[in-house]
């Protein structure tokens, strides 16, 4: 479980609002119930500690067998996504908590899991293992339930893609074109793993991207999330490939398509949203969608840099997320933020990200994506008390001016290096670098183990592996997704 419960935390400073404001301190923030009860001027120069709102990482899977450990090499999604069968099977339990508190430790106190199942007819277990892991760790964790019906190998015809595959291949690819799941069966399921939400963890619905589910499908979830409240969380236009086949797909416009079938609402958030066109980009403020911004991902693995200057311009608002693919594999949200801010804050004299947009997007915004509307991702009183607790003198030993702005310091050189606690509902789930509600180190030791072991009882088939990817290279690039001939 989640460490001690703190009463009362005394900083050097208080960075209640990045870019907007300065900082205020030294203070005493006192802490009842989870929430911040008052925020109390203290004498004297301070500890040297800042305080500022926990980020939120708005979109990731969870993994914590991370994806090059098992020859997942980055590369451009559609070709990299047949590699992550290489996973050995993994605990499920193990695999949420070393993932969750790696992120704690990277300064994280809410994430959007977009569970990848190891096994779909053991998604209750599964369900309920990452359940444990989210109340051990003490992160706020939403968990959403994975639904797909179609395009089970490609986006497109999947008669033409076992024709671009090595004959060797199609056996196996033939064993994926299984009858599609029934979405009222996806419903049930979903309303048994209810049982399993506490008050770090909650379900949303996962239809994995517009490319994986049919339309009623897409509508049938729609009218679940309008009846129940609950939120909707799915990939969306990552990648040029996905943009190509949903405009040859969708001739009328494929976010008119999801707002005629009700997915367009405050309840929805989109991962990616790469190639959205500003058009697109104005229809989904309107509605009120959250937008999750996967700087290091999409660099990773070849998608693009999302049109966050056409979000700012049409008031879309944006979260950051990691898509489990952070540079440097490290779940470092302060680097994340100051990647995504030095990508988009504008080239030249053009002004386009202000860092107070950027704090808003990475602490409030996405956080409604995972928690929805609870007052969160800033430091007043009545807030929840998700805090970050900063070094902040070990980042600027060398500022000559007193009047410097610690926004500008923190996204020159914060890193989670820096970090010296994270408060989860006062509760401390980090602090020194190690997440306190597990030993992760040791955890983490106990699943390389299994995934030597079960890698070593039942090795990936790399030459398969490696026909998958020739095939799908060969028919993305004859354009057989959008309906081109195979050549």
């Amino acid at each position: 479980m989640a460490g001690r419960i703190v009463e009362t935390l005394e900083v050097g400073a208080v960075l209640a609002a990045p870019g907007r404001g300065p900082a205020s301190g030294p203070a005493l923030i006192r802490i009842d119930h989870g929430r911040i009860a008052a925020i109390e001027p203290l004498g004297g120069s301070g500890n040297g500690l800042m305080a500022i709102a926990a980020p939120v990482n708005a979109h990731d899977h969870g993994r914590g067998l991370r994806t090059l450990a098992f020859g997942a090499v980055d590369d451009a999604l559609e070709s990299w996504i047949p590699t992550l069968g290489r996973e050995p099977k993994l605990d499920a339990y193990r695999r949420a908590a070393v993932a969750f508190a790696r992120m704690a430790e990277g300064g994280i106190c809410a994430t959007n899991h977009s569970h990848g199942p190891q096994d779909e007819t053991k998604i209750l277990e599964e369900a309920e293992a990452v359940s444990r892991a989210a109340r051990d760790v003490g992160i706020h964790v939403a968990f959403a339930a994975p639904f797909t019906d179609r395009n089970p190998l490609v986006y497109g015809d999947q008669k033409v893609f076992l024709a671009a595959a090595e004959p060797s291949l199609r056996p196996r690819l033939e064993g994926r074109l299984a009858p599609p799941k029934a979405v009222g069966d996806f419903l049930r399921l979903f309303d048994e793993m209810a049982a399993f939400e506490h008050e770090n963890f909650s379900l949303q619905y996962c239809p994995v991207g517009a490319q994986w589910v049919s339309d009623a499908s897409l509508a049938a979830i729609a009218e679940a999330s309008a009846l129940n409240g609950r939120r909707i969380h799915m990939h969306f236009l990552e990648t040029r490939y996905q943009r190509e086949w949903a405009d040859h797909a969708y001739p009328d416009g494929i976010v008119r398509r999801l707002d005629e079938l009700g997915l367009l609402s405050p309840r929805l958030s989109l991962a990616h949203g790469v190639y959205l066109t500003e058009a697109e980009c104005e229809l989904l403020a309107e509605r009120g969608v959250i937008v999750s911004v996967n700087t290091s991902s999409n660099f990773r693995l070849r998608s693009g840099i999302a049109p966050v200057a056409a979000f700012v311009k049409a008031g879309l608002d944006f979260g950051a997320g990691l898509d489990a693919q952070p540079m440097d594999d490290d779940d470092d949200m302060l680097r994340e933020m100051r990647l995504l801010y030095l990508n988009h804050r504008g080239f030249g004299l053009d002004d386009v990200l202000t860092p107070a947009r950027l704090f808003e997007a990475a602490c409030a915004d996405g956080r409604r994506a995972v928690i929805g509307l609870d007052g969160g991702g800033r430091i007043e009183v009545g807030a929840p008390a998700d805090l970050l607790v900063l070094d902040y003198a070990g980042m600027a030993p060398d500022l000559l001016s007193a009047k410097a702005d610690p926004t500008n310091v923190l996204l020159t050189r914060a890193t989670r290096k820096h970090i010296v606690r994270l408060l989860v509902r006062g509760k401390v789930v980090a602090e020194g670098g190690r997440a306190t509600g597990i030993d992760r180190t040791a955890l983490e030791a106990e699943l390389l183990a299994e995934a030597r072991a079960n890698w070593n009882a039942a090795p990936p088939d790399d030459e398969a592996t490696a026909a998958m990817k020739r095939a799908v290279r060969r028919y993305y690039g004859c354009g057989c997704h959008f309906g081109a001939g195979l050549r």
